[in-house]
């Protein structure tokens, strides 16, 4: 009877575990489940941000900054399910196909294409000096003399600098024709400059308000033809350092640029309306190519990493994730022939180029 009662136990308490066991793991596939429902939801929302007004919707705009991570969680998300829960594999799936339809890719594959032998055209770049780090961000004085030498080393025809350092500009002397931010009069702002080897007939400047940060233009007279150039830096989000701000206050700078960046590009685009000249744009949006800010400036533009560009094409060191926030824009008028992302660290941003020339 004692071995009989003993073994009765012995099959509820096995039965009991069993219980537990099953009601645990049922309990961590609910949850895995709902983490991958959450992570597809936030790609697609990610997916429509571009298309909604700033105003209406600022905090969710911080959903395209990370729209590569989304990305790749749930391609690691879609990987995990096809070997371990296949039915919850169209989920990710299906979030991942929508972002590749409304956004596109970040990442560029041109293998296939023979690098170019360029012998007409002009070169034009774009690179985010930082002052020439005279506010000693990186912890190396030779900084600004290693730009200095980099940019004549490269010696592109055009040549658009944002926060640029007036001193430092002077070593650039083999270019002839300059346009830079005016002076400023009360606030003060961030100093872009073109360089240009080719003559400057006219050139202007966009001072955003109640910012350090502003756009300039130039005129360039090439192959008898009036091109207009624009150079923009486009609000910064003023984070020193993330882990020591609060989530309130970081979450408050992040709505504010982001709201900044969408006023700015329709100034620009109000000025740019303006112009009958063939326009080129470089900037440091300071936002994502999945943002509403590169959408609004961009419109029927051809962005040239998007033409001829290789990989992540990441233009921002700070970012552990391959980032994109500097672009070079040109409308139709324009064959795209080359594209150039440099990987040296002369700054928080790295240097674009490209080849370009006008069509026929």
């Amino acid at each position: 009877m004692k071995a009989f009662l003993r073994a009765k136990k012995t099959f509820y308490l096995k039965l009991v575990k069993k219980i537990d066991l099953m009601k645990v793991r049922s309990i961590i596939i609910k949850f895995l489940a709902l983490t991958i429902t959450f992570l597809a939801i936030l790609l697609l929302i990610a997916c429509i941000v571009p298309y909604i007004p700033v105003k209406r919707v600022p905090s969710l705009s911080i959903l395209s900054l990370v729209f590569p991570v989304l990305v790749m969680i749930n391609l690691v998300i879609l990987v995990f399910c096809f070997f371990l829960s296949k039915k919850h594999l169209v989920v990710p799936l299906f979030a991942l196909v929508v972002a590749f339809l409304t956004l596109g890719s970040f990442y560029k594959i041109n293998f296939l294409e023979k690098a170019p032998v360029v012998e007409e055209g002009f070169e034009i770049m774009s690179f985010n000096v930082r002052s020439f780090n005279s506010y000693s961000s990186l912890n190396d004085t030779s900084i600004g003399d290693k730009i200095i030498a980099f940019l004549k080393d490269e010696t592109p025809d055009i040549l658009c600098l944002q926060e640029h350092n007036r001193t430092w500009g002077k070593q650039l002397k083999n270019y002839p024709y300059k346009a830079e931010s005016p002076y400023p009069k009360k606030l003060k702002r961030s100093t872009q400059v073109i360089f240009s080897k080719y003559p400057i007939i006219s050139n202007g400047s966009l001072d955003f308000p109640n910012t350090a940060n502003n756009c300039i233009y130039a005129d360039i007279l090439y192959k008898n033809d009036t091109i207009r150039v624009y150079n923009m830096h486009l609000q910064s989000y003023k984070v020193r350092s993330v882990s020591r701000e609060t989530s309130n206050k970081l979450l408050g700078k992040f709505n504010n640029a982001i709201k900044k960046q969408e006023e700015q590009a329709q100034l620009f685009l109000k000025h740019a309306k303006t112009s009958h000249f063939k326009t080129i744009v470089c900037a440091d949006f300071n936002n994502s190519q999945f943002s509403r800010t590169y959408r609004m400036v961009k419109g029927d533009m051809k962005d040239t990493y998007q033409e001829k560009g290789v990989g992540f094409g990441m233009t921002y060191e700070k970012m552990k994730f391959p980032f994109r926030i500097d672009y070079i824009l040109v409308d139709n008028s324009f064959n795209v022939m080359s594209h150039k992302n440099y990987k040296i660290k002369l700054s928080d941003h790295y240097p674009i180029t490209s080849t370009l020339d006008l069509k026929d």
